[in-house]
């Protein structure tokens, strides 16, 4: 009986041992940000700002290249595509090159064009998905993935890398792609990953996006990376400039809070505006009457230049920028109101 009683009594002390050690539920949010690192940031910029993919111009191998490598990057995380596959192709026309004429997207405009001499582009953007519990809301993340390819003609270098414009970006959206996978939670609003084509051609890939997505009345918002990799001021390594629009002031509220409770490295530019349909891919979604979060760390002396190369990004900031924006597109996911 007395051993009995001790075995017994052995065993509550163990438990209760156990019990004192066990660790704290980690946050969900906090296991996403905690995945978010330099490593991988350098990996993909680097691959995609080196000189092998030409510059990435939309319509040429080196754009399609850098598809490749991010439908590959997805699948690897097992991400599901948005529609049957990660590529949603699109064409591009335009008026031969000696005459004056943007690219057009619109059937309308296509129609008119194919009367007479003309380029055509094909492009395609990449998008994936994480299916959320309430399927009538969705969110959407994205950056665009292309660049200006090659100058021929240019004494030196003729490679416009675009390591900051923006490849950076798109390092973000793929770590946070990760981040959401590695909260282990699924989101109560469906998040669409995006990659878009044909920016610097014209916002050309996301504007076909809210053009033809059926869905797009329940798009609840958009978060949007252009360009977050450089120093506008070498004296303000910290700077970066976050544009949102001005009737969701929580947004604003969102990123001052995480900054202190993550103690990230940054010092926003808070710039809060009415109709923020200017700039970027943003204004694709702002036309549509959907709030937006843009992060963006103001011009540079390389900006649009064959010298936008790798050595030269902050990664303390990319880093930084990434994690508040997954705490960000968290909250875009998963708030009921905001």
């Amino acid at each position: 009986m007395k051993k009995q009683i001790f075995i017994a009594a052995l065993f509550a002390l163990c438990a209760g041992n156990l019990n004192a050690a066990s660790p704290k539920k980690v946050a969900p949010e906090k296991k996403g940000v905690e995945s978010i690192n330099r490593a991988t940031a350098e990996a993909h910029i680097g691959f995609l700002a080196c000189d092998e993919l030409d510059g990435r111009e939309a319509g040429w191998k080196g754009g399609r290249i850098a598809g490749n490598y991010i439908i590959s990057c997805l699948k690897q995380m097992g991400l599901q595509p948005l529609f049957s596959d990660y590529a949603q192709p699109f064409e591009a026309y335009r008026i031969e090159r000696q005459r004056k004429g943007k690219l057009q997207i619109h059937p309308d405009s296509i129609a008119e064009l194919k009367k007479f001499v003309h380029q055509k582009y094909n492009m395609r953007n990449i998008l994936a998905k994480i299916e959320g519990k309430n399927p009538n809301e969705i969110v959407v993340i994205g950056a665009h993935y292309d660049h200006l390819g090659i100058d021929p003609m240019l004494d030196g270098d003729r490679i416009y890398n675009g390591a900051d414009d923006n490849a950076s970006g798109v390092s973000a959206v793929l770590q946070v792609a990760r981040a959401f996978l590695a909260s282990g939670e699924q989101p109560e609003r469906t998040v669409i990953f995006a990659f878009w084509d044909g920016e610097e051609k014209g916002l050309l890939g996301s504007r076909y996006f809210t053009m033809t997505y059926p869905e797009l009345k329940k798009v609840k918002g958009y978060l949007n990376y252009d360009m977050i990799g450089r120093n506008n001021n070498e004296e303000r390594p910290k700077h970066v400039v976050y544009f949102y629009t001005a009737a969701n002031r929580a947004f604003g509220d969102w990123l001052k809070q995480d900054i202190e409770d993550y103690r990230l490295q940054l010092e926003p530019d808070y710039r809060a505006w009415d109709n923020p349909v200017g700039g970027s891919d943003n204004g694709s979604f702002a036309k549509e009457g959907i709030p937006i979060i843009w992060y963006h760390t103001d011009g540079h002396p390389d900006y649009h230049l064959p010298s936008d190369e790798t050595p030269k990004i902050n990664w303390n900031k990319v880093v930084d920028i990434t994690k508040a924006s997954f705490l960000a597109m968290w909250k875009l996911a998963n708030e009921k109101k905001y």
